[in-house]
């Protein structure tokens, strides 16, 4: 799947955000090993931190469809600035895939990072027992 077809879908899912406090709709493609798409948009809530991010949702509804592996994510947001994925959806795609490709709209545009370059020294149990930590 090319990556524009990839940032498509994140776009047409983001106008299905929940997002009355902050206006910030985000939508969310992650694109499966398998080759099936798992599209997420965010929810806000009153109180903030029950809130979900879209790439959040599109990993949940990866995982409950039986899917552990994944290529790539594209995230669009509104606006002309770069929409990348926050640290706490940095840290939980990074459980599944530490080299995955995100792809971020910027504007009509669009940028591509790798997961690990986007979140350097990630945190993981992998990690702690090479320092001998546990």
């Amino acid at each position: 799947m090319r990556d524009s077809e990839l940032m498509d879908a994140a776009r047409r899912v983001r106008v299905r955000a929940y997002a009355p406090y902050s206006r910030y709709s985000v939508g969310a493609a992650l694109l499966a090993r398998s080759g099936a798409v798992y599209a997420g948009c965010n929810m806000e809530n009153a109180a903030f931190s029950p809130s979900v991010c879209a790439e959040r949702a599109a990993v949940a509804a990866a995982v409950s469809a039986g899917e552990r592996e994944f290529e790539a994510l594209a995230v669009a947001g509104p606006g002309e600035g770069l929409c990348a994925p926050c640290g706490v959806c940095r840290q939980t795609l990074f459980e599944f895939a530490p080299a995955l490709r995100v792809i971020c709209s910027r504007g009509d545009d669009m940028e591509v990072f790798t997961l690990d370059a986007l979140l350097p020294f990630a945190f993981s149990f992998r990690a702690l027992d090479i320092c001998g930590e546990r």
